[in-house]
């Protein structure tokens, strides 16, 4: 069995660790700082565990020492202090983080590495990318890639029509961040919660605006060779305006720390939700203006046991996934890999990556082959 690390015991981590252990393939470490984090993983799981002060880079990374990957599902702002200790313990690296500037410090150390570093392994950014790359391969110009992406309560019962179902220093950093995009071929930064648009899909009514760090590398993938590109996190109705007079006219956007603790304290979690992946593109395609659509939708459910929300499901199960892949050799063993890098029918054909595999996906498949 391979030897990996799990970093952070939160709600992804702990599906990470069901995901990892209850396939048999991985021998798991799970780190965290928070005692009580770690007695709430799985009383069935099998993983080692060890009270570590993460943001402790020499101690990490003798923890680190002899494994063969780091799974990385702490707060994004302990992203480069993990990716560091990684490299130092000779481990390869992946993890979820939607912040630009940790991203690119990744980059720069994955420069140098012996090893595999892949960030960015989540549902926005990353396997959104790997959808959207796939459709983008199919035409012959490009003129507009736009990516949609959401996690939303079921059954929605407040002002903001949202429930807490992953991490608030999350959604408040991707909230506040600028937003990278490409506009009328021109790269671009954009400011969150702006833009915001309304469809429907299904009879529900949706809105959507710029949020930071979804696109992961693909504008810079992109840049010169698309029209307009740009990511946007789905919500229900209503849900921007709030947020903006929170972050703007409170001046909550400078007090990070008092908002996250408003919503942890009035806003409820939920297990009951519904994550929407959106992927349009346009171009032109055999001399034809042509558009394609993946879109999908992953409810919570039973897995190894236990009830597990829809965030949770695919985002633990879109990093496993590459993991799985990195691990059979099917990726590169050093140096950045992008999530362009990754193919979106050996994704979806993993283990862990069939959480998003639409019933209809064989049949669409072979008939457009």
């Amino acid at each position: 069995m391979r030897k990996v690390a799990v970093v952070g015991a939160g709600k992804i981590g702990s599906t990470v660790v069901d995901l990892l252990v209850g396939s048999g393939a991985y021998e798991v470490l799970v780190l965290d700082r928070s005692p009580e984090a770690l007695g709430g993983l799985n009383p069935r799981s099998r993983a080692e565990i060890q009270a570590l002060a993460i943001d402790e880079v020499e101690a990490l990374t003798r923890a680190l020492a002899g494994r063969f990957a780091v799974v990385n599902c702490a707060p994004y702002h302990l992203t480069t202090t993990v990716a560091r200790a990684a490299k130092a313990a000779g481990a390869h690296y992946l993890d979820l983080t939607e912040d630009v500037a940790s991203s690119r410090v990744v980059r720069e150390l994955a420069a140098t590495a012996d090893t595999a570093f892949i960030p960015q392994c989540g549902l926005a950014p990353g396997f959104i990318t790997i959808a959207a790359w796939d459709l983008a391969k199919h035409f012959d110009e490009l003129h507009d890639v736009r990516l949609r992406v959401g996690a939303l309560p079921r059954y929605p019962s407040n002002a903001l029509n949202y429930n807490l179902t992953w991490s608030t220093d999350g959604v408040i950093n991707e909230y506040c961040e600028p937003c990278e995009a490409v506009v009328n071929g021109r790269l671009r930064e954009v400011p969150a919660l702006e833009e915001c648009e309304e469809f429907a899909l299904d009879g529900v009514t949706y809105e959507a605006f710029n949020t930071s760090g979804g696109l992961g590398t693909l504008c810079a993938t992109l840049d010169g060779r698309v029209r307009n590109l740009n990511y946007k996190t789905i919500r229900y109705p209503g849900h921007a305006a709030i947020m903006k007079a929170l972050l703007n006219d409170l001046n909550l956007r400078n007090r990070r720390d008092v908002l996250k603790d408003i919503l942890e304290k009035a806003v409820p979690a939920t297990l009951q939700d519904v994550v929407i992946v959106f992927v349009t593109v346009s171009g032109m395609k055999d001399g034809r203006l042509m558009q394609e659509t993946y879109v999908n939708r992953i409810y919570s459910q039973i897995v190894t046991g236990e009830t597990r929300s829809a965030i949770q499901v695919t985002t633990a199960g879109s990093i496993c996934a590459v993991l799985d892949l990195l691990s059979d050799g099917r990726l590169p063993q050093s140096g950045f890999i992008r999530q362009e890098d990754i193919g979106l029918d050996d994704f979806l054909a993993n283990r862990f990556g069939r959480f998003y595999a639409p019933e209809d996906y064989a049949a669409l498949r072979a008939a457009a082959e």
